[in-house]
């Protein structure tokens, strides 16, 4: 299957935004007084730290996952594109 070049923006547009909300939602929960039992960053996590962690770790690489085939179905149709370019691009065979 080749996804088209607006599908692969899409996909690309995704893996962009995971990377750039979810490591600033984390920097948000890790300074939440929920995230511990005592100082922020001395005491032990809790449960909201943890559950958050692989929430933040799991969106993250869903959307690197995304992203890359995004780029790679960009890639595919640019390929495809430029192949078709070249194969119009040749003059037709003298039939005798």
């Amino acid at each position: 299957m080749i996804l088209s070049r607006g599908w692969s923006l899409f996909l690309v547009a995704v893996g962009v935004f995971n990377w750039a909300i979810w490591p600033r939602f984390s920097l948000a929960i890790w300074d939440d007084a929920r995230a511990w039992t005592g100082r922020v960053g001395h005491s032990s996590p809790t449960s909201f730290l943890l559950v958050h962690a692989v929430l933040v770790i799991t969106a993250v690489v869903v959307g690197t996952i995304v992203g890359v085939l995004g780029v790679r179905g960009f890639l595919v149709d640019r390929r495809v594109r430029t192949a078709r370019s070249v194969v119009a691009a040749q003059p037709e065979p003298s039939r005798r």
